[in-house]
């Protein structure tokens, strides 16, 4: 009896049928993917675990360390330090997130309407290239207060010194350095979403009796959603982990006044000077907390699994 080709299906064929993962594409597949799983297996995963379990003891990187249960995230509630470190994170990102975000798409939209040179969209992501440090150090030299050729242009035009060092400025400095750093970064992910923009919206818009600013806000913004928040949650995330410009700027006590302790330097200041491991994990884990709750509320609240596009 002869069976039809479409019904001889062979049991090797069966079984992959059955079981996807056996197929040589997904091998192949997982094959790419395996080195990128051993590295964040060896420096993500098992260092944040190590952390966790080290937040329940009293580790001093020398000594053995002993189970002390939540008494480490006991003592956390009544740290003032902590929480002042994080009043100064949070004041930081307040000041970086929203001047960032705004910059950049201004950028993106003016790379958009003027032009279309990928020299302009290089010089613009230059910034971003450079090491973090390099980049602190060059504006400190700009910050002086004494030899700063901002300063001097302030003398110039009579307009009184200004201590961008001091206490009360230095957040407000750091978080420029920051933003001069990742504009660029931010500006050309914001120019790649206005390109999927289809133009016919806006030729719609405009039939419709909308002005620039009515498109903007109804167009633009809307169908921008998803990448607005991919730069949000990447660049908060970013800002409550600052921590080398903090420590190029500033002395090692934390800036004139404490005015930079950040959460950060709080946790380096824990684990490396005074070597108390157990709490500098326990603080590293809260912070981990605050940071996914936020980056949780900003994908709610922009609804990023939703397109507008349709």
């Amino acid at each position: 009896m002869n069976v039809p080709k479409a019904l001889a299906v062979s049991k090797p064929n069966r079984i992959q049928q059955r079981r996807p993962w056996i197929r040589t594409e997904t091998l192949v597949a997982w094959l790419f993917i395996l080195p990128s799983m051993i590295g964040i297996t060896v420096f993500v995963f098992v260092p944040a675990i190590r952390g966790l379990l080290l937040s329940f003891t009293n580790s001093d990187l020398l000594t053995r360390a002993d189970f002390v249960g939540l008494q480490n995230y006991q003592k956390l509630i009544d740290d003032r330090q902590f929480w002042s470190s994080m009043g100064i994170t949070i004041r930081y990102v307040l000041l970086n997130i929203p001047l960032q975000t705004a910059i950049s798409l201004a950028l993106a939209m003016l790379l958009t309407r003027l032009t279309s040179s990928n020299i302009i969209r290089g010089i613009i992501f230059l910034p971003y290239l450079l090491p973090m440090v390099m980049v602190t150090m060059i504006w400190l030299t700009l910050f002086d207060y004494e030899f700063g050729p901002i300063n001097a242009l302030l003398a110039a035009l009579g307009i009184e010194k200004i201590g961008f060092l001091n206490q009360a400025n230095i957040v407000p400095s750091l978080a420029w350095i920051n933003t001069w750093r990742h504009v660029g970064y931010v500006s050309l992910l914001f120019f790649a979403g206005l390109q999927t923009i289809p133009k016919e919206l806006y030729e719609a818009s405009l039939i419709d009796g909308a002005n620039e600013w009515q498109s903007f806000t109804k167009v633009t913004l809307p169908l921008l959603r998803p990448v607005t928040v991919f730069v949000l949650v990447t660049s908060v995330v970013g800002s409550f982990q600052v921590w080398d410009s903090v420590a190029v700027a500033t002395n090692p006590s934390g800036g004139p006044g404490g005015a930079s302790r950040v959460i950060f330097w709080y946790i380096t200041n824990l684990a490396f000077t005074r070597f108390d491991m157990g709490y500098a994990a326990t603080v590293a884990v809260a912070l981990f907390a605050i940071i996914l709750a936020v980056a949780m509320f900003q994908m709610w609240y922009f609804r990023a699994n939703k397109s507008d596009l349709g």
